[in-house]
């Protein structure tokens, strides 16, 4: 199997950028890394096709691994023909291989190799021969034999059709067959085992769907129903057609003796061998399909949420919502340091309100807060009602903001949280953790298992590994993508840089903390176990503001240095001006980009990437997300009313729909259907985590909490 040429066709890419591609991911290059420092080689691939390439490379050479194990496994049992062999190596997925091979696979003791241990093959051979003359009860009797258990003609005939249905259930091309008509032909049915119990589960107490139709939601939905014992989930096939095409294939000639035992053989195979395991198949594929979707869904969201702009230069109060403990506060200034904590008790059952607003206050003038960081968790309705209240009583212009609180209490528990803030509580801790979101997404939340971060569906079910593997990709992509400062960044900031490993990113804290701030790229070299490798894959991605060198403050590779060097020579600039915010207008001063990329000795997207860079140093790609509403004012499900126009944050993105915060403490819901008026497939083709929207609301439901929102205007 040529594995470049099948990556090329699934990908739809050029020959030459897979070889490439493929050769720097064999030689230990991460994928931000070639994705941004690469580009000549591989044409320029983004991260995204890079990590799926790498992915099915994965899958296939694993494939090929498979195919060797299973020849040489036949061989070795002197089966193998020049036929069989081409139909393994052609073979292009794990399943079809798998296929091939079950007639050989060393099978544990089952009806049919007791039958054959009773000597019975023969007369199963003779059956399937459909030739004889006389009726298969009398050819049975010579292989009446005490001595190997087989007691009557009835007996003999009994092993000899468990061994045909084997064989019957063996054959590759029978289960492709099958496989295929299930899957396009059939349907996906549920029902309940309780009709009476009240659960989540209610529209799927009488459903029945096409498998084809099936959407990834509602797989992981009936997974779940079924895995909390509420719902029975069977695949329904096309039975009768499939039996006509199995008693096609098996009954060859019309003999009145044999034609109605490979009837019977027939429809034992199919029901007792063959459908029990394309059933458990089709679920499988059907639930991996829907995962894979899923975590699309939830890697896409969870991007955007990481790439949510910051908000500089304020001091903010976080504040952690709770009713029984009390809320508890952090002050945070404008680079992330704690300066004070304090617990209020405004909210039921204590109800302090006054004693609360007199102790913010003070906080207020003391430490020149503007704005208010809440925690969208219990009590958060409660706690804004008393900002306004307070917003309104005070001179100063304070606006607030709810903030996704979504895994604040699962690091506030970790073992890094008790790192960062040993002389703090649980609580002291999560509201520091929820100012700081607001200051900067991304370094707040690389704290937090990508899992607990909350803009997923179904995490819960699904294969684990794969998900963590998918979202920590997110996660590395968005930090590279940012770069990271390196005498500001957190330890599990710097592990996502690529080629820093956990050890390596505890060490240049470690060295940090022994020597002072890095004045220097180069310096990275002397941290313990960073070598040249480390460092080619780290370096361009990490940051030194007004450092030794001008270019260390850029995403310029220090491998570019010399290059950027002699360009800035040629058009007559002094280096020291790229900190002083850049030079702007560089790039029209290059008339042919691929004469100086010639000259300079450099390909010529590199010196395109150089010129951008220069022009904008260290430029934030977070600048172009949509800012956070800032609110002063609050509004109460009860105020709604339809066909009031609003604007909202899209909190969560899932497969039917968006979730949006609207300010009023229960997002509402716009569904796939209100959208847009043209057709979509996925609500993502419209919206994303953290984009404003203008939404006019459609229908208020107070009893259970729903909002129906619309973008149709």
């Amino acid at each position: 199997m040529d594995i470049i040429k099948a990556l090329q066709e699934e990908l739809k890419i050029g020959r030459h950028q897979v070889e490439a591609a493929v050769k720097l991911i064999d030689e230990g290059n991460t994928i931000p890394f070639i994705a941004r420092y690469r580009k000549e080689a591989t044409g320029s691939l983004d991260d995204e096709i890079l990590r799926t390439l790498d992915e099915r490379l994965k899958y296939l050479r694993n494939l090929t691994e498979k195919k060797e194990q299973v020849i040489a496994s036949i061989q070795e049992q002197g089966k193998l023909t020049p036929e069989l062999e081409g139909q393994i190596r052609e073979a292009s997925t794990l399943v079809a291989v798998e296929d091939l091979y079950r007639p050989y696979r060393p099978k544990r003791r089952t009806r049919a190799t007791i039958a054959q241990e009773k000597g019975l093959a023969p007369l199963a051979d003779i059956i399937m021969l459909q030739m004889t003359k006389e009726p298969v009860e009398q050819l049975a009797q010579a292989y009446i034999s005490e001595e190997k258990g087989v007691a009557s003609g009835e007996d003999a005939i009994a092993g000899a059709k468990d061994i045909l249905a084997e064989r019957i259930s063996d054959e590759a091309d029978y289960r492709t067959y099958i496989r295929n008509t299930t899957m396009s032909q059939g349907t996906i049915q549920s029902s309940a085992k309780d009709e009476k119990a009240e659960s989540v589960y209610e529209m799927y107490y009488q459903y029945e769907e096409s498998i084809k139709k099936t959407a990834g939601h509602r797989v992981l939905a009936l997974n779940r129903g079924e895995a909390e014992k509420v719902l029975t989930v069977k695949i329904l096939a096309p039975t009768d057609q499939i039996l006509r095409y199995l008693e096609k294939k098996v009954i060859v000639n019309d003999n009145p003796y044999t034609t109605p035992v490979l009837k019977d053989v027939v429809a034992d195979s199919y029901s007792r061998l063959i459908a029990p395991a394309i059933e458990r198949e089709i679920r499988n594929d059907m639930t991996e399909k829907a995962e894979d979707g899923a975590i699309k869904v939830f890697g896409k969201n969870l991007e955007q949420l990481l790439m949510q702009p910051p908000i500089v230069g304020k001091v903010v109060l976080g504040w952690d919502p709770a009713f029984r403990t009390g809320c508890k506060l952090a002050v945070v200034d404008e680079t992330g340091k704690v300066l004070d904590t304090i617990v209020i008790y405004p909210t039921a059952p204590q109800n302090k309100v006054e004693e609360a607003k007199a102790i913010l206050k003070k906080l207020i003038k003391k430490y020149n807060i503007s704005l208010i960081s809440v925690g969208n968790g219990t009590a958060s309705r409660e706690s804004e009602q008393v900002i306004v209240e307070l917003l309104k009583e005070i001179p100063e212009p304070v606006q607030y903001v709810i903030v996704n609180e979504a895994g604040a209490s699962v690091y506030s528990a970790s073992k890094l949280a008790t790192e960062e803030f040993p002389q703090f509580d649980v609580g002291q801790r999560s509201a520091a953790s929820i100012a700081r979101r607001l200051q900067d997404p991304l370094a707040e939340l690389v704290k937090i298992d990508p899992k607990s971060i909350g803009v997923g569906q179904y995490q819960h079910d699904m294969n684990q590994k794969h998900l963590g593997e998918a979202l920590q990709g997110v996660v590395e992509n968005c930090v590279n993508k940012v770069g990271v400062d390196l005498n500001t960044a957190s330890a599990p900031l710097l592990e996502y840089v690529s080629g820093i490993s956990k050890a390596l990113a505890k060490n240049i804290v470690a060295y940090r903390e022994e020597h002072g701030a890095f004045r220097s790229r180069k310096q990275l070299l002397k941290v313990a176990k960073l070598g040249p490798k480390a460092y080619e894959q780290c370096a361009g991605f990490m940051r030194i503001q007004g450092g030794e060198d001008p270019l260390d403050g850029t995403s310029v590779h220090p491998e570019s240095y010399e290059a950027a060097g002699n360009l800035l020579k040629k058009l007559g600039y002094d280096p020291k001006e790229i900190a002083a915010g850049g030079l702007k207008g560089i790039g029209k001063k290059i008339v042919d980009y691929k004469k100086l990329a010639r000259e300079l000795e450099i390909g010529e997207i590199t010196l395109q990437d150089i010129v951008k860079e220069l022009e904008k140093p260290a430029r934030d790609p977070r600048d172009e997300m949509p800012k956070p509403i800032l609110r002063t004012d609050v509004m109460e499900m009860k105020d709604l009313t339809p066909g009031m126009v609003l604007k909202g944050t899209v909190r969560n993105v899932i497969d039917f729909g968006a979730f949006v915060d609207i300010g009023v403490h229960q997002d509402g819901l716009v569904h796939i259907s209100q959208m847009t008026d043209k057709f979509i497939k996925h609500p993502m083709e419209v919206v994303s985590v953290g984009d404003i929207v203008e939404v006019k609301v459609l229908s208020v439901d107070l009893a259970k909490k729903r909002i129906a929102l619309t973008m149709k205007m």
